[in-house]
């Protein structure tokens, strides 16, 4: 019998010397090939360039036609073959045999009783024939395997790799409650962790999005991304890094916020800074840092500037936290997280401060990124504007006047005033306004005294009136300027209250004692040149 041998190059890696009649008997692309070629030319060439396994997967095909459409079929070549039996058209019915697409379609039928580890093996291979035509349906196959077996179940079945927890080691007593307990109860819950880190950055989507869809614990989705994240640093270039960092951030974002690490997403920050991610990428990391603002330290927000820039921190960044922290609008902060957040604000607007760098504007925008409400005293902001003044020595008094802006003098206490009426660094309209302040402060704190003092007495004559009275309409009495006033009804209480109230007034009187004298003499100083002057405010007469 006359044979035709033909030579195969299979993506430039191997050329193979086979039977023409044999492979075309099993193979419809190249039986199709070959009916269409004319004359009986000996030594053909054909040349496969995206042959999907390349020459491993050619061979095994290429041994199913050999033996008469018999072969072992297994998770290791599986994939191998039912990829090259898609790309050859191997659906043709030969004689007393099975096509090869059909025989392992059966296969991947079985794949729910297949081993953990046989299903991970499927996996990798399944994951290296991604670049080729015709790959993807075995690889959804198993993706769906894999996610049924971590989300049914807290551990692999019915046969753990060895790197999962063995059935005995997972098992729990019921009445053991101690901290080693729920180290090992959330063993089981992440023992798919370390067997999971072969996936691409194109496999961890297909893997997550599933999981998220199920509703699967977004807390462990999480904690999987970090460690997967954390674990492909230390090896890849530079751009390996940079797509598994934006591979992670874009998963992260459609889990639920509170349910990721703060300080996990300050790790994956500093390695998405260094590899310089695509702008969404990092739009969508600076929100999630944002929404958890008031969790932050002082540490985590005194980020290096970028090359090329003068200044020490990253202040621009800070910025975009605080607007993606307000992002919703105020009436979706807390109080709370309000009041932490502006106190953050001030520790770091005191640390940066002192940077010659740091323009005029940059810092007007930081002390004026949160809402007046946020901060009960404004002490802070004027310990960093003094120290902003002291650097920046060269500004003019209407910059100055504009960095003092950002003061609000009525929520500044007795002490900052008074330094600040000594203080030769700022402006001296900066000075007078928050004397203005002070005064109206004292003025309304006399009134609320006297008016305190007055509401006392007169409830206590209803009180001594009523004694000597009827007793139910005493009642009514005390009950009626209760409603009014809306004073205590414990006079001990008033008593109290009023006696506090005096002692701040004593205090402030004692304030602006000491304050007269210096502001006279900026008054002189500096008012003096203006013919149209006014007086010196009378705080304290």
């Amino acid at each position: 019998m006359e044979t035709f041998e033909i030579f195969i190059d299979v993506n430039g890696e191997e050329t193979f010397m086979v039977d023409k009649k044999i492979i075309a008997s099993y193979c419809g692309r190249l039986s199709k090939l070959f009916g269409k070629s004319t004359g009986s030319a000996r030594n053909l060439k054909v040349i496969f360039n995206d042959f999907p396994g390349g020459a491993e997967s050619f061979e095994l095909m290429s041994r199913f036609c050999y033996n008469n459409g018999r072969t072992v079929i297994n998770p290791s070549n599986i994939s191998l073959l039912y990829s090259a039996a898609q790309f050859m058209e191997m659906n043709i019915f030969v004689s007393g045999t099975q096509n090869l697409l059909e025989e392992t379609g059966k296969s991947l039928e079985e794949m729910k009783y297949w081993t953990w580890s046989e299903l991970l093996i499927t996996t990798k291979k399944c994951q290296d024939l991604l670049p080729f035509p015709n790959s993807t349906g075995i690889l959804e196959k198993c993706v769906d395997s894999l996610i049924g077996r971590i989300t049914t179940s807290g551990e692999p079945s019915p046969c753990p790799s060895t790197s999962s927890p063995d059935s005995s080691g997972a098992r729990l007593s019921c009445d053991t409650r101690s901290t080693e307990s729920l180290k090992n109860s959330f063993s089981r819950a992440t023992w798919w962790f370390e067997d999971l880190l072969f996936l691409s950055t194109n496999l961890v989507g297909m893997v997550i999005n599933p999981m998220v869809s199920k509703k699967f614990d977004h807390v462990i989705i999480s904690r999987f991304l970090f460690y997967y994240q954390k674990s492909k640093c230390y090896t890849g270039t530079s751009d390996d890094k940079r797509e598994v960092a934006e591979t992670v951030i874009d998963m992260l974002c459609i889990l639920d916020w509170n349910s990721v690490s703060f300080k996990s997403l300050f790790g994956i920050l500093r390695v998405a800074l260094n590899c310089n991610i695509r702008k969404c990428s990092r739009t969508k990391l600076e929100s999630m840092i944002g929404s958890q603002m008031e969790q932050a330290t002082l540490d985590n927000l005194l980020i290096p500037s970028p090359h090329g820039m003068n200044y020490s921190y990253d202040v621009n960044l800070v910025l975009r936290f605080l607007k993606a922290f307000l992002h919703g609008g105020i009436s979706l902060v807390s109080p709370i997280q309000l009041r932490k957040v502006a106190s953050l604000m001030d520790l770091y607007i005191a640390e940066v401060a002192p940077d010659p760098c740091l323009k005029p504007y940059k810092f007007l925008a930081l002390a004026m990124a949160l809402p007046d409400s946020a901060r009960e005293s404004y002490d802070g902001i004027y310990r960093a504007t003094d120290m902003y003044l002291e650097v920046h020595t060269g500004l003019s008094e209407e910059e100055k006047m504009k960095i003092c802006c950002t003061l609000n003098y009525e929520k500044l206490s007795a002490e900052a005033c008074l330094h600040l009426y000594q203080n030769k660094t700022f402006p001296s309209k900066s000075a007078i306004q928050a004397l203005m302040s002070q005064q109206a402060k004292l003025k309304r704190l006399l009134k609320a005294t006297d008016k305190t003092k007055c509401h006392t007495d007169s409830s206590a004559g209803v009180s001594e009136t009523g004694s000597k009275g009827k007793k139910k309409e005493t009642s009514k009495q005390i009950v009626l300027f209760g409603r009014k006033l809306d004073l205590p009804n414990d006079n001990d209480k008033i008593r109290a209250h009023l006696k506090g109230m005096q002692w701040r007034v004593t205090e402030l009187e004692r304030v602006c004692m000491k304050m007269q004298a210096p502001m006279t003499k900026i008054m002189r100083s500096r008012v003096s040149r203006h013919s149209t002057s006014r007086s010196l405010p009378k705080l304290c007469s």
